[in-house]
């Protein structure tokens, strides 16, 4: 399957929270207070909770073909011929997803830093960043990962720790107003978007070492990311309120515009820029390569890396024609994302485990 890199648990951890974080960092709240007004903290919460258990499904798949990525588990679990159909599909949905990446992208340097540049030379520009870092190989953006990993987390502290005085807990209250019905809407959007797109790292885990003990290290990363996610979510609540950062396509960054510390420290909307790009550039990056590589399992090609400027253009193409301009993508991402990703993230898994089981593929456990 030549899939010869490998990558630590480590690295694994990191990659799964630059992917979780993702293009979440910035819409998250906005797409929790719509729903769950003051309550999007509780939301959020349980969508952690439910991301924690997709993961446990992740891993259990996972472990029962350790060595398998999920197109060459579809041929395996599923029979050649439907297998590659069910694979095709797989793939599409990752190239779908990238394209979604890459609109967030465009849409946000169009609208908040350089508007009078065209959206599909921002496109090409960092979808051409992420070509190099797949030709690279997974091994080289995990090293990256890594490298960079220390600075997000410092520029998310300094974030955090600069908005404490600005905070005011009227705007939470009171709790419980919207009823529970109003929290679970708000946790289906949030787990539709990120936590059913980990089905994505599906084609990265027999890189990872140790993989019998890799569900530890999912679990990690999906925490300490849900947890970042929480928190600015929380804050953009605690600090704005909730019209406020309803009505925002992008709150954490017009967060980052109050910031005042002395006069001195101020305008740090940058960092949170800066923050998304690096996170932002990693779930690109990732979801390109698995469709790049499923794409060469399902044709048993012996090299992936010569689909990468075809699919690169492709992505691109559909980055405009599928997301025409911004209303449309962010209709397309609160009401028809979050069911199209169930079908990839919970029922494809699910389908996948019992019918292993009941085939007796697979290690068992």
């Amino acid at each position: 399957m030549f899939i010869k890199e490998k990558i630590g648990s480590r690295q694994f951890t990191i990659l799964v929270i630059f992917f979780t974080i993702g293009s979440s960092i910035l819409i998250s709240p906005s797409m929790l207070t719509g729903e769950a007004r003051q309550d999007a903290w509780m939301a959020s919460i349980l969508g952690i909770v439910v991301g924690i258990g997709l993961v446990y499904l992740y891993q259990k798949l996972g472990a029962r073909f350790p060595e398998s990525t999920l197109v060459h588990m579809n041929e395996i679990i599923l029979g050649k011929w439907l297998g590659k159909i069910v694979s095709l599909l797989t793939c599409f949905f990752f190239l779908l997803l990238a394209s979604l990446v890459l609109r967030n992208i465009g849409d946000f340097m169009t609208s908040m830093i350089i508007p009078d540049t065209p959206i599909q030379f921002i496109h090409i520009i960092f979808l051409s960043i992420s070509v190099i870092g797949i030709r690279l190989g997974i091994e080289t953006i995990a090293r990256a990962g890594e490298v960079f990993f220390p600075w997000l987390m410092l520029f998310i502290f300094i974030i955090g720790i600069t908005l404490v005085p600005l905070i005011k807990l009227k705007h939470i209250q009171p709790i419980g107003e919207n009823g529970v019905k109003h929290i679970i809407l708000a946790t289906y959007h949030f787990v539709g978007t990120p936590f059913l797109e980990l089905i994505v790292l599906l084609m990265i885990l027999p890189c990872a070492n140790h993989i019998k003990s890799i569900g530890k290290t999912f679990v990690i990363g999906v925490l300490i990311a849900g947890v970042v996610l929480f928190l600015l979510t929380a804050l953009s609540v605690l600090v704005m309120g909730v019209d406020i950062t309803t009505r925002q396509i992008y709150p954490t960054y017009i967060l980052a515009k109050k910031i005042n510390v002395g006069k001195f420290l101020e305008r740090l909307e940058v960092i949170v820029a800066g923050i998304w790009f690096l996170t932002i550039y990693f779930k690109l990056t990732l979801c390109f390569y698995a469709a790049t590589l499923g794409l060469s399992q399902t044709f048993r090609l012996t090299e992936y890396k010569p689909l990468t400027l075809p699919l690169g253009m492709l992505i691109v193409s559909l980055s405009i024609l599928v997301y025409p301009n911004i209303t449309y993508f962010q209709n397309f991402a609160s009401q028809s994302w979050p069911p199209f990703a169930f079908c990839y993230g919970f029922v494809l898994p699910v389908l996948l485990l019992i019918t292993a089981k009941l085939r007796g593929l697979g290690l068992k456990g």
